[in-house]
Protein backbone atom coordinates (compact mmCIF):
# COMPACT_ATOMS: atom_id res chain seq x y z
CA UNK A 1 0.00 0.00 0.00
CA UNK A 2 1.29 3.48 -0.84
CA UNK A 3 2.21 5.78 2.02
CA UNK A 4 0.13 8.73 3.18
CA UNK A 5 1.67 12.05 2.13
CA UNK A 6 3.36 10.70 -0.99
CA UNK A 7 2.62 11.92 -4.49
CA UNK A 8 0.06 9.75 -6.23
CA UNK A 9 1.66 7.95 -9.20
CA UNK A 10 0.83 9.46 -12.59
CA UNK A 11 -1.27 7.34 -14.92
CA UNK A 12 -3.03 7.25 -18.26
CA UNK A 13 -5.91 4.83 -18.85
CA UNK A 14 -9.02 4.52 -21.00
CA UNK A 15 -12.49 4.85 -19.52
CA UNK A 16 -15.67 2.93 -20.37
CA UNK A 17 -16.16 5.16 -23.43
CA UNK A 18 -12.59 4.75 -24.70
CA UNK A 19 -11.54 8.25 -23.59
CA UNK A 20 -8.09 8.61 -22.02
CA UNK A 21 -7.81 9.96 -18.48
CA UNK A 22 -4.63 11.03 -16.71
CA UNK A 23 -4.17 11.90 -13.06
CA UNK A 24 -3.00 15.35 -14.23
CA UNK A 25 -6.52 15.93 -15.60
CA UNK A 26 -7.71 16.10 -12.00
CA UNK A 27 -5.12 18.52 -10.61
CA UNK A 28 -6.76 20.86 -8.14
CA UNK A 29 -9.54 18.36 -7.32
CA UNK A 30 -10.11 15.64 -4.76
CA UNK A 31 -10.07 12.13 -6.25
CA UNK A 32 -11.24 8.82 -4.86
CA UNK A 33 -9.28 6.25 -6.83
CA UNK A 34 -10.83 2.90 -6.04
CA UNK A 35 -9.56 -0.46 -7.22
CA UNK A 36 -11.85 -3.46 -7.46
CA UNK A 37 -11.34 -7.02 -8.71
CA UNK A 38 -13.96 -7.47 -11.48
CA UNK A 39 -17.04 -6.01 -13.12
CA UNK A 40 -20.35 -7.75 -12.39
CA UNK A 41 -19.28 -9.67 -9.30
CA UNK A 42 -21.42 -9.38 -6.16
CA UNK A 43 -19.00 -7.36 -4.01
CA UNK A 44 -17.84 -5.10 -6.81
CA UNK A 45 -21.39 -4.42 -7.92
CA UNK A 46 -22.43 -3.62 -4.34
CA UNK A 47 -19.52 -1.21 -3.96
CA UNK A 48 -20.18 0.52 -7.29
CA UNK A 49 -23.91 0.84 -6.58
CA UNK A 50 -23.26 2.25 -3.10
CA UNK A 51 -20.92 4.85 -4.62
CA UNK A 52 -23.59 5.55 -7.26
CA UNK A 53 -26.30 5.96 -4.62
CA UNK A 54 -24.13 8.48 -2.75
CA UNK A 55 -22.79 10.19 -5.87
CA UNK A 56 -24.51 13.53 -5.24
CA UNK A 57 -22.81 13.72 -1.83
CA UNK A 58 -19.43 13.09 -3.46
CA UNK A 59 -20.13 15.91 -5.92
CA UNK A 60 -21.10 18.22 -3.04
CA UNK A 61 -17.86 17.28 -1.24
CA UNK A 62 -15.90 18.03 -4.42
CA UNK A 63 -14.71 14.45 -4.94
CA UNK A 64 -14.24 12.84 -8.36
CA UNK A 65 -14.68 9.05 -8.31
CA UNK A 66 -12.48 6.90 -10.54
CA UNK A 67 -12.92 3.13 -10.44
CA UNK A 68 -10.16 0.85 -11.72
CA UNK A 69 -10.04 -2.84 -12.56
CA UNK A 70 -8.23 -5.01 -15.09
CA UNK A 71 -11.44 -5.47 -17.07
CA UNK A 72 -11.68 -4.13 -20.63
CA UNK A 73 -13.24 -0.92 -21.89
CA UNK A 74 -16.13 -2.98 -23.30
CA UNK A 75 -16.71 -4.75 -19.97
CA UNK A 76 -16.66 -1.41 -18.13
CA UNK A 77 -19.11 0.07 -20.62
CA UNK A 78 -21.58 -2.79 -20.06
CA UNK A 79 -21.12 -2.62 -16.27
CA UNK A 80 -21.57 1.18 -16.12
CA UNK A 81 -24.62 1.03 -18.40
CA UNK A 82 -26.32 -1.87 -16.62
CA UNK A 83 -25.98 -0.28 -13.18
CA UNK A 84 -26.27 3.37 -14.34
CA UNK A 85 -22.93 4.33 -12.85
CA UNK A 86 -22.40 8.10 -13.16
CA UNK A 87 -18.63 7.99 -12.57
CA UNK A 88 -15.59 6.96 -14.58
CA UNK A 89 -14.31 3.39 -14.72
CA UNK A 90 -10.75 2.97 -15.96
CA UNK A 91 -9.66 -0.14 -17.83
CA UNK A 92 -6.26 -1.48 -16.82
CA UNK A 93 -5.92 -4.85 -18.59
CA UNK A 94 -2.11 -4.74 -18.41
CA UNK A 95 -2.34 -3.89 -14.67
CA UNK A 96 0.12 -1.00 -14.94
CA UNK A 97 -2.04 1.31 -12.83
CA UNK A 98 -2.98 -1.50 -10.45
CA UNK A 99 0.69 -2.33 -9.83
CA UNK A 100 1.72 1.34 -9.51
CA UNK A 101 -0.82 1.73 -6.71
CA UNK A 102 0.06 -1.62 -5.11
CA UNK A 103 -3.49 -2.85 -5.64
CA UNK A 104 -2.54 -6.12 -7.28
CA UNK A 105 -3.32 -9.44 -5.72
CA UNK A 106 -6.17 -11.88 -5.86
CA UNK A 107 -9.47 -10.10 -5.17
CA UNK A 108 -7.74 -7.04 -3.71
CA UNK A 109 -10.00 -4.09 -3.00
CA UNK A 110 -8.15 -0.89 -2.08
CA UNK A 111 -8.84 2.83 -2.45
CA UNK A 112 -6.89 6.04 -2.18
CA UNK A 113 -8.14 9.52 -1.40
CA UNK A 114 -5.97 12.00 -3.30
CA UNK A 115 -5.99 15.70 -2.42
CA UNK A 116 -5.99 18.60 -4.90
CA UNK A 117 -2.17 18.77 -4.71
CA UNK A 118 -1.98 15.16 -5.95
CA UNK A 119 -0.95 13.65 -2.62
CA UNK A 120 -2.36 10.54 -1.03
CA UNK A 121 -4.10 11.62 2.17
CA UNK A 122 -5.90 8.38 3.01
CA UNK A 123 -5.51 4.75 2.00
CA UNK A 124 -8.34 2.28 2.50
CA UNK A 125 -6.80 -1.17 2.63
CA UNK A 126 -9.72 -3.32 3.74
CA UNK A 127 -12.70 -1.89 1.90
CA UNK A 128 -16.14 -3.16 2.84
CA UNK A 129 -18.21 -2.70 -0.35
CA UNK A 130 -21.45 -1.46 1.24
CA UNK A 131 -19.72 0.81 3.79
CA UNK A 132 -16.99 2.38 1.68
CA UNK A 133 -18.93 5.39 0.39
CA UNK A 134 -19.99 6.43 3.89
CA UNK A 135 -16.44 5.99 5.20
CA UNK A 136 -14.95 8.24 2.49
CA UNK A 137 -17.66 10.89 2.89
CA UNK A 138 -17.04 10.93 6.65
CA UNK A 139 -13.31 11.39 6.04
CA UNK A 140 -13.99 14.23 3.62
CA UNK A 141 -15.64 16.22 6.41
CA UNK A 142 -12.25 16.37 8.12
CA UNK A 143 -9.99 16.42 5.07
CA UNK A 144 -10.55 19.97 3.95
Amino acid sequence: MLKIGTKAPAFAALDQSGKEHQLADYAGRWVLLYFYPRDNTPGCTAEACTLRDNYSQFIEAGVTILGVSSDSVVSHDKFATEFQLPFTLLADPEKKLIKAYEADGLFKRISYLINPAGEIVKAYEKVKPTEHAAEVLKDMKYAK
